[in-house]
């Protein structure tokens, strides 16, 4: 279990020291800002939406190694996708943060995302790790205002 736990850790810090998407896609057409009062997590989601489907995706911001690995992990995972499939991606990555079982959502679907799993027993933790995603769902639905975690 500690070996698990120490694979999850690296994964979530390699994407905190290597953000993967930590840019404003030149041709966005969607965006949205998060914030999480509790520890000062600020996040830009930046989507390039092109008839439903997401062809790049971006992030800015400053936050807490989770905050930044989820945002980074969730930009690779959706580029691609269609809104619909964001849109589910989106409902299991909230089930698994905020479920102790993952009945609901098919593990093999989270993909890298499931290292998140251990955060969740932290609830002031697991806002961080949502921050990015209550962001994304803002930017999909192009609400203006800014998300908070609160």
């Amino acid at each position: 279990m500690a070996d698990l736990q120490s694979l999850y850790q690296e994964a979530i810090l390699d994407h905190y020291r290597k953000p993967r998407n930590y840019r404003k896609p030149e041709h966005s057409n969607r965006q949205a800002d998060g914030f999480n009062p509790l520890c000062g997590d600020k996040l830009g989601i930046y989507l390039q939406i092109e008839n439903g489907t997401i062809q790049d995706i971006g992030f800015a911001g400053s936050g807490c190694a989770i905050s930044i690995a989820s945002a980074s992990m969730m930009t690779e995972i959706l580029k691609g996708k269609t809104e619909a499939e964001a849109k589910i991606i989106y409902d299991n990555f909230i089930l698994l943060m905020t479920h102790h079982s993952t009945a609901q959502s098919d593990p093999d679907d989270m993909g890298k995302l499931t290292v998140f799993s251990n955060v969740r027993d932290y609830p002031v933790r697991a806002k961080c790790a949502t921050l990015a995603w209550h962001t994304l769902r803002a930017a999909i639905e192009c609400v203006q205002e800014t998300v908070s975690t609160e």
